[in-house]
């Protein structure tokens, strides 16, 4: 997912640079960062707080797609919305069970 943020967003025009590449590239990072820090705490109820927060950044970057397709940055957002949403999934599955 984040180097499909890189790749998409290198298209982007030269003045969203510092404002909608570089807040979509954050919220791509930080979900897998979350992660990952979660997994490395002690206990379920911070790994579990970790996966929330990669939630809110699987659902900023979501929103931040919308605008991209809106302002006509990229032709559809359908795939990526896709791949987005199986991931939300699985995250939810995964909080679930802990």
């Amino acid at each position: 997912m984040v180097t499909e943020i890189y790749v998409i967003t290198k298209t982007f025009p030269k003045e969203e640079q510092f404002s909608l590449v570089s807040q979509m590239r954050r919220a791509a990072v930080s979900i897998p960062s979350n992660i990952a820090e979660g997994a490395a705490r002690r206990g379920n109820k911070e790994f579990k707080q970790f996966l929330y927060i990669a939630l809110g950044s699987l659902a900023e970057l979501e929103t931040q797609l919308m605008i991209a397709e809106n302002f006509n940055y990229i032709d559809s957002q359908k795939e990526t919305s896709e791949a987005l949403i199986y991931i939300r999934r699985m995250r939810s599955k995964l909080i679930e069970s802990l």
